[in-house]
């Protein structure tokens, strides 16, 4: 497996007839791979698989959130046999800004639509425990429910030992709409914050404490991670990359990018397919036709060899 990177990414395995048995996502794509042919682990209902597989094929993604949502986004286009679920178990996820009732809140949703401006949406992100959990960080930083002045009691005694009120509305609003735009100096204040709170936590001996703390900080990481395997806004088009004489095409309708496949085509052929390729997407596709190329190098060398 020495021609995949050690990279978040996306593989998957046919047989001698071509055949996709199975497609798959990793944190690391060699180690991943690797493993089906060292230590299945929880996976022992593949080692029935694992001798019919010939040939593998990946995608490096630019972070692991990319690589669970394109993961997904082929196994509800097509579930292999050898894959148990069509998608995937995480819920997609939105947060959105609330501006009713005076003082803006973020909150959880399960869809694009729930917003009074389009801009109040963010997302989808997968999984709803590490969106709460993000939420949950943001608002600890970032906490625009004490901004409101209409606090009573406790909330309101709260907000006076943190030196929150009504003034830090608009710059809490801002930097918490900024961060989930992945601006990198928002997203950097954020974190720092957190981990400010974390270290306190954890020299006061409040371990569990500085725990969460530290899973929220993974949360936030997961959701302003590069991804753009679904995006909302995203218009329809192909993406194309060539090397070696060998074209990949990435098919994205409806903001997700849902097919993946790769064929044989000279450089002159290609051309036409490779200038249909929007700019963004340039790397990618550069960058997933060299590894095809690499990896159907590999196995034409292993089947000479064998």
């Amino acid at each position: 497996m020495g021609s995949l990177p050690n990279l978040p990414g996306v593989y998957r395995f046919r047989d001698e007839r071509g055949r996709v048995l199975y497609v798959g996502r990793a944190t690391a794509l060699r180690s991943r791979v690797g493993s089906y042919w060292t230590n299945l682990k929880g996976r022992r209902h593949l080692s029935r698989m694992v001798p019919q597989i010939v040939q593998v094929e990946a995608v490096v993604c630019d972070s692991v959130h990319e690589a669970a949502w394109l993961e997904r986004n082929l196994l509800e286009r097509a579930k292999p046999r050898w894959n148990r679920v069509r998608g995937g178990l995480e819920v997609p996820i939105y947060l959105r800004i609330d501006r009713k009732g005076g003082v803006p809140r973020l909150v959880v949703d399960y869809g694009p639509f729930g917003a009074d401006r389009p801009d109040d949406v963010f997302g989808p992100y997968l999984g709803g425990t590490q969106a709460r959990l993000a939420l949950a960080g943001l608002g600890r930083v970032l906490p625009l429910g004490y901004t409101d002045e209409r606090l009573t009691g406790a909330a309101r005694d709260m907000a006076r030992i943190r030196g929150v009120d009504a003034t830090d509305r608009d710059a809490f609003l801002a930097t918490t709409i900024a961060a989930l735009r992945r601006e990198p100096d928002a997203v950097e204040a954020v974190r720092e914050q957190l981990i400010q709170h974390r270290d306190r936590a954890s020299a006061g001996l409040a371990f569990e404490f500085a725990e969460k703390i530290q899973q929220e900080i993974e949360a936030i990481d997961w959701l302003v991670a590069e991804q753009k395997a679904t995006v909302i806004t995203d218009p329809d088009s192909d993406v194309y990359g060539w090397a070696d004489d060998l074209l990949v095409r990435f098919e994205i309708r409806g903001g997700r990018l849902s097919t993946w496949t790769q064929r044989t085509c000279r450089q002159a052929n290609a051309k036409r397919f490779l200038e249909q390729t929007p700019d963004g997407w340039r790397p990618f596709a550069d960058r997933s036709a060299e590894l095809a190329s690499r990896l159907r190098d590999a196995h034409e060398r292993s089947v000479h060899s064998g």
